[in-house]
């Protein structure tokens, strides 16, 4: 014969293939974020390093450094920077320092960037009065030879899906030798 129909048994089959579309969609966005929206670090290239002014007298070195600088924005979401900078070193100390404007940049796009600052006088070693060796060990123009290291950093986040946030925290690190007699650029690394 017919036995009645419990409705608690249809409500349990309703709600067991609900929750298995929820866990679906779940899986789904994750990996489409993990995917496609996955966030990366933006690409810095350091395209030039200038010294406009620079002169060398009673063994202490005054100039003006400029460093132009490409960002690159490869993620799907504005990269949103602060906290940047800009670091000189001469011999493992502190030469020069300047702060980074905060702003954005737009997704897939490439932001110019100009950092010039002037640079306090500081002691160089009587070394830099002989024949220096520049950057890579090759011996570099005829007069004598200093080497600075230019470190920028580049702190920021990138949001994906209007949800998940990732912080940033992009670095790139340039060796640059110059000629004393004149303050030009003989060569950098990054």
């Amino acid at each position: 014969m017919n036995e009645p129909r419990r409705p608690g048994r249809a409500n349990l089959a309703s709600c067991v293939v609900a929750t298995i579309f929820l866990f679906l969609a779940v899986a789904v966005i994750v990996i489409v974020y993990l995917c496609v929206f996955k966030p990366k670090d933006p690409k810095i290239a350091v395209n030039a390093v200038k010294f406009p002014t620079f002169s060398i007298s009673n063994g202490t070195v005054d100039f003006t450094f400029s460093q132009y600088v490409a960002v690159k924005n490869p993620n799907r979401d504005t990269f949103i920077h602060y906290d940047s900078s800009v670091q000189l070193v001469y011999y493992g100390s502190e030469v020069g320092f300047m702060f980074i404007p905060a702003g954005k940049i737009d997704p897939g796009r490439t932001q110019y960037m100009l950092a010039t600052f002037a640079v306090k006088s500081f002691p160089v070693p009587q070394s830099v009065t002989a024949m220096n060796y520049g950057v890579g060990g090759v011996a570099l123009g005829t007069g004598p030879t200093m080497e600075i290291e230019s470190r920028m950093k580049l702190k920021g986040r990138v949001r994906a899906l209007w949800f998940f946030t990732h912080r940033v925290d992009s670095r790139v690190s340039c060796s640059v030798a110059i000629e004393v007699s004149n303050g030009s650029v003989l060569g950098f690394h990054c």
